[in-house]
Order: C-alpha cells, then sequence, then structure tokens
C-alpha cells in the first residue's frame, strides 16, 4: 500500500491479537504501535468493533484504559450507511449464501468495514479472514470487499507495510537471556 493509506481493523485483528499472537503481558509493542499508529492517523477501528470485542476481559480493559475515544470511528453517516445498504442489497441477492449467513452478516461488523472504508479514500480492511469465493455459510469480509473494490490484508501485511519491529529487550532484573 502507499504511504498515507489508513488501516481500518475488524474485530478478529484486536481479538487474535489479544488470545493468541500479542498477548498484553509479553507484546504490549503491538498494542503501543496500534495506539502511535492511530495518533498518526494511520490506524483505525469503528465503533461497531469496539461493541464486539467489549466482552469484560483484557482487552476491553485496555480499550476502556488506553484507547481515545477517536479510534472507533462512527459509522452512522450517510455514506457509510449508503455503502452498507448496497452492500446488504449485493450479500442478500447473492442466492450462494445461506439465509442464516446472511442474516449473521446483518447483525455484525464485518459489512460495516467495508462500507466504512468505501467513503474514506485510502483505507484499507485489515482482517483475518480470507476471500472464498465458493462460501455458503458465512459471508467472508473479504469478498464483499473484492465486489466492492475495498482493498484488505492480514495484521501481518499491515504491520510490514508499517515496517514494525518488535525487539526483545533484556530483564529489568538483569537476568541474562533464555
Amino acid at each position: 500500500m502507499k504511504q498515507g493509506t489508513v488501516y481500518v481493523l475488524d474485530a478478529n485483528v484486536l481479538v487474535q491479537a489479544h488470545r493468541r499472537w500479542y498477548a498484553f503481558s509479553f507484546h504490549p509493542g503491538f498494542w503501543d504501535l496500534l495506539l502511535i499508529m492511530h495518533a498518526q492517523g494511520r490506524v483505525v477501528s469503528i465503533d461497531r468493533v469496539r461493541k464486539e470485542i467489549l466482552a469484560g476481559d483484557e482487552l476491553e480493559q485496555w480499550v476502556a484504559a488506553k484507547t481515545p475515544k477517536t479510534l472507533f470511528e462512527s459509522t452512522e453517516t450517510p455514506e457509510v450507511v449508503g455503502n452498507f445498504a448496497s452492500m446488504m442489497q449485493w450479500v442478500q441477492e447473492h442466492q450462494q449464501f445461506k439465509t442464516e449467513a446472511k442474516a449473521e452478516f446483518a447483525s455484525v461488523a464485518d459489512g460495516w468495514l467495508p462500507a466504512y472504508a468505501l467513503a474514506h479514500p485510502n483505507h484499507v480492511v485489515v482482517t483475518h479472514e480470507e476471500l472464498s469465493p465458493d462460501a455458503k455459510k458465512r459471508v467472508p469480509l473479504p469478498n464483499v470487499c473484492k465486489q466492492f473494490g475495498v482493498p484488505w490484508i492480514d495484521t501481518f501485511a499491515m504491520l510490514r507495510e508499517l515496517k514494525a519491529r518488535f525487539v526483545m529487550e533484556k530483564q529489568k532484573d538483569g537476568e541474562d537471556w533464555l
């Protein structure tokens, strides 16, 4: 992606980072990077993702204590709502998706991410979902992104594009490396 790209984070980016790769206890650099990149206008998410991640765990505590309200942008603008309506119409008309998949897609933040990104130039959706042209039981976010010309990447591609580096530091008590 070119300089000036803004990365729009899916809930799964935050949840999987917290639960798997970048736990707060041993990888604070990832979370600091998100805040720094947000302060520089490079990373955002949306209000509906915020609602999805409020599960009463350490991730919710981080959101409440560390993130500025501006990290989670509003989806309540006419352009975003209009984009979402177009995307929902496409999903509803797409016979390949089961009724349950369509209902789920309508009820979660996924459809709002490309709607938001489409309304804002240079915005890229960041998700761990993968393009799945033959999907039936769910509506993959990248399928919608592709249909509407919204670029998407995964967390690791975003980190490479941001030129992120996480460097190991020596323990404060002076112990040697493992």
